[in-house]
C-alpha cells in the first residue's frame, strides 16, 4: 500500500464508526463492530466491521470481513466496493473529501504498464473457480473444468458501473463474474477480464457489455500452461477453452478479442503456433495477421477453423467427438498423438 493509502486508511480506521454510519447506513453497532449485510449497504448481518484497536496489525480498528463471501479489506476497500469506484486515484480522492481534506493539486496517474488498483484487488478478493457460479457457467457451455486452470477466478459480487442516459450519472450493480489473469510471456499478470454472470451460471449477466478488461491486455494473454515449442491461440475465453476440452495437453492463451488476438506475441521459444479463428469477418482477419507476424518471426502458423460459428458453438451443437474429428484433421501429425484427447477419456 502507498504511503498516501497507508495515511488515508489510519485516518479512517480512528473514524470508523461515522465511516460505517456515511458507507453502510442500513446497519448498525452491536458492541465493538458494525454489522451490516454487504458492502453495498444491503440490511442483514454477513458484513461486520471492527470499529475500536489499533491502527494496524492483528485487531485492527476498520479492519472488516464478510462471512458470507469471505470478502475481507480495510476501509478503503469499503469506500471503493460500496462506491463502485475502478480507480485508486479516485477511491483515495473520495476519502479525502469524506474526511475533509484538501484534495491534492495534481494526482499521479497510475503507470501505463502497471496492474491497476481496481485488479489487484479483484484477485485478492476472488476464489478459485470449484463450487462457483463460474465453474457452472462454464460446464454449461460444454467446457472440460480441470485443476489447472488457474488463470481463471471467482468473484462473487463483483460491481457493474452503468451511466443513466438522462442524467450522465453513475449506476452500479452487483453481480457474481468469471475473472481472467492476462499475463505476459514473463507470467507478470498485467491485466484481468471480468465476465459478469446470471447468478444461475446459466449465461452471462443481463446487462449492456457483460465483459470488459481492465490493465494491458495487448500482445498478452489469459495462458493455460506453458508453451515452449507448440502452442494454440484464440480470441475468447470460451473459444480457447473448447479447444482446450479435446486438446488439454497443449499450451494455449485467450487473447480476449479479434484486434489483441492479431498483435498477440507468441514466444521466442516456438515453432509452431494453432490459430484458432472465430468464422467471421474480423475473426479471420486475425487469425490471417497474427498468422502472418508469426510466419514472419520463422513460426509455423496454422489456422483452426470450426464448422459453426466458433469453436463453442461446434462443442456445444456438434458434440465433443465433432469437435475432435475437426480438430484432428487440422493439425500436423506429430501432434494428433501428442496433444489430442483420447475418444476413451471422459470430459467432466
Amino acid at each position: 500500500m502507498s504511503s498516501q493509502a497507508a495515511d488515508l486508511a489510519q485516518r479512517l480506521a480512528r473514524s470508523a464508526e461515522a465511516v460505517c454510519r456515511y458507507y453502510l447506513s442500513n446497519g448498525r453497532r452491536e458492541g465493538r463492530y458494525w454489522i451490516v449485510g454487504d458492502v453495498a449497504n444491503t440490511p442483514g448481518r454477513s458484513l461486520y466491521v471492527r470499529l475500536y484497536g489499533p491502527l494496524y496489525g492483528k485487531g485492527a480498528a476498520g479492519k472488516w470481513t464478510d462471512a458470507a463471501t469471505a470478502q475481507h479489506g480495510d476501509l478503503l476497500d469499503l469506500i471503493a466496493l460500496s462506491c463502485g469506484l475502478d480507480r485508486l486515484a479516485d477511491v483515495l480522492a473520495e476519502a479525502r473529501r469524506f474526511l475533509g481534506l484538501a484534495q491534492p493539486a495534481l494526482l499521479r496517474p497510475e503507470p501505463p504498464d502497471g496492474l491497476p488498483d481496481t485488479a489487484r484487488r479483484l484477485l485478492v478478493m476472488s476464489y478459485p473457480l470449484a463450487d462457483t457460479v463460474a465453474e457452472t457457467y462454464l460446464r454449461n457451455r460444454g467446457i472440460a473444468i480441470t485443476p489447472d486452470l488457474r488463470a481463471l477466478r471467482f468473484h462473487p459480487r463483483c460491481f457493474y458501473r452503468t451511466t443513466d442516459e438522462a442524467t450522465g450519472a453513475n449506476r452500479y450493480e452487483v453481480w457474481p463474474a468469471l475473472l481472467a489473469a492476462v499475463t505476459d510471456l514473463d507470467g507478470k499478470v498485467t491485466g484481468l477480464q471480468r465476465t459478469w454472470l446470471d447468478p444461475s451460471g446459466r449465461d452471462k449477466a443481463p446487462v449492456p457489455s457483460p465483459r470488459r478488461a481492465l490493465g494491458e491486455i495487448a500482445g498478452h494473454g489469459v495462458r493455460f500452461g506453458t508453451a515452449s515449442d507448440v502452442m494454440a491461440a484464440g480470441e475468447g475465453l470460451e473459444t480457447v477453452l473448447s479447444v482446450r476440452t479435446v486438446l488439454p495437453a497443449m499450451p494455449m492463451a485467450a487473447a480476449l478479442s479479434a484486434n489483441h488476438l492479431a498483435v498477440f506475441r507468441p514466444p521466442p521459444t516456438l515453432r509452431r503456433l494453432y490459430v484458432a479463428q472465430d468464422n467471421d469477418a474480423t475473426g479471420r482477419r486475425a487469425a490471417q495477421q497474427l498468422s502472418c507476424r508469426a510466419q514472419a518471426g520463422g513460426i509455423e502458423a496454422i489456422t483452426l477453423a470450426p464448422r459453426l460459428k466458433d469453436f463453442n458453438d461446434d462443442l456445444r451443437q456438434l458434440g465433443v467427438a465433432a469437435l475432435r474429428a475437426t480438430l484432428r484433421d487440422q493439425l500436423v501429425l506429430e501432434d494428433v498423438s501428442r496433444f489430442i484427447l483420447s475418444e476413451s477419456v471422459t470430459v467432466t
